[in-house]
């Protein structure tokens, strides 16, 4: 199907998808962390302390969507929507209204888990499952709502905190959240496949099996993408976290630093949009193993630069991994496993990729504590993306005979 009439046959559950993606970015790392610089000076925290409250917190988010993740296998997402918008709403307030640093880790945990976790889980599993054939297209136009997200919300806030208290900023965006509720109730009135009607609805995976999460667990082809799993949220993450510190230490503004964000931002969502039409064209075991490479660039640019344009290239190498994880991994859990049990499925590499976002911000925090840069730290972090792109090609390779 042609991309305009597609649009307008699937346009109320396509903007429902995208709008839960939009939404998560109150629970994400690149909203979170324009914050950092006023959360340590409240709280007197050094890097390591904000650091290690925001890894507690995140992996306690990523050890509940294991459990949580698999709700989308029972409930309708109009439903579990609602529920866990009104449950990020609460942490925006918490964050707003917490008095003392030993609460940080619990707010933290409210962002993660329902807005990082559970609102892009829900908005990518329903677009796993609602689409088949075009589900490369469904799933990049609804992760515009996220790459939307990153384009204005970084450069707004930033703005907005040059004349607004820190904490009333976190009130609007629980209210923001609060009332996007009801739109959400009424774009999925009737949702595109009920769950009535999973069975004859249903992808499958390897082997023409339906996968369940323990079988999908112990198949060695999970735990060779671990890596490239565990890779973007936590470095890309750690990058956003740092952001502060980062341009401090080029001798940037702070505003000077996110107002590059949307070309990131206009780089990812090209370059989901291509990985989307891609994945349908070639499918996803052809195109997922190679999508880390340009990270490798990203990094090496961010360690070895210190001009605004080797930061522009750097952005543009990072977008394009960064549109590429929009849509490759969630593509791989339905193409590879199949769509009956996907959203248990998925909830196993959402809490890898919430654990990566966690251990990131807390290991680089450490390291700056310790007197490791964070330039020589990003080196390392372009190694690391040359070891999780071999693995792919390897383990992908082996298991496309086995579609």
């Amino acid at each position: 199907m042609k991309l305009f009439p597609f649009l307008r046959t699937n346009a109320r559950w396509l903007a429902a998808g995208a709008m839960l993606s939009f939404l998560s970015s109150f629970g994400q790392t690149f909203f979170i962390a324009i914050f950092s610089g006023k959360v340590r000076a409240a709280f007197d925290l050094s890097h390591g302390q904000w650091g290690g409250a925001y890894t507690l917190g995140t992996t306690a988010s990523a050890a509940v969507m294991v459990w949580a993740g698999g709700l989308t296998d029972r409930y309708r997402s109009r439903v579990l929507g609602s529920v866990v918008l009104s449950a990020l709403a609460g942490a925006c307030l918490f964050m707003a209204l917490n008095p003392v640093a030993w609460l940080l880790p619990l707010a933290i945990f409210g962002l993660r888990l329902a807005g990082q976790g559970m609102s892009s889980h829900i908005a990518i599993v329903s677009m796993s499952r609602w689409f088949i054939a075009t589900r490369g297209k469904a799933l990049s136009i609804a992760g515009l709502g996220i790459a939307f997200g990153e384009a204005i919300m970084p450069v707004t806030f930033v703005s907005l905190m040059l004349v607004l208290d820190w904490r009333l900023l976190w009130v609007v965006a629980a209210v923001i959240v609060l009332l996007c509720i009801p739109i959400l109730r009424i774009l999925l009135r009737e949702e595109r496949t009920p769950q009535s009607m999973a069975d004859s609805e249903q992808s499958n995976g390897m082997s023409g099996r339906q996968w369940t999460r323990n079988q999908t667990f112990r198949h060695w082809l999970f735990w060779i993408m671990v890596p490239a799993l565990l890779g973007p949220p936590a470095f890309s993450t750690a990058f956003f976290f740092h952001q502060v510190h980062f341009a401090g230490i080029k001798g940037w503004d702070h505003l000077q630093l996110v107002s590059m964000f949307p070309l990131y931002t206009a780089v990812g969502v090209t370059s989901m949009l291509v990985t989307g039409w891609a994945l349908d064209r070639f499918g996803t075991s052809r195109v997922l193993p190679w999508y880390q490479l340009p990270s490798v660039a990203a990094f090496w640019l961010f360690a070895t630069g210190d001009s605004m344009s080797s930061l522009l290239l750097g952005l543009v190498f990072l977008g394009m991994t960064q549109g590429g994880n929009s849509t490759l991994p969630s593509a791989f859990w339905a193409e590879f496993f199949g769509t009956r049990h996907l959203g248990s499925i998925k909830a196993l590499g959402a809490a890898v990729m919430v654990f990566g976002s966690a251990i990131g911000p807390g290991l680089t925090g450490v390291l700056i504590d310790s007197g490791i840069g964070i330039q020589a730290q990003y080196r390392a972090v372009a190694a690391y993306f040359v070891l999780s792109t071999i693995l792919m090609v390897l383990g992908v390779g082996r298991a496309r005979r086995l579609l």
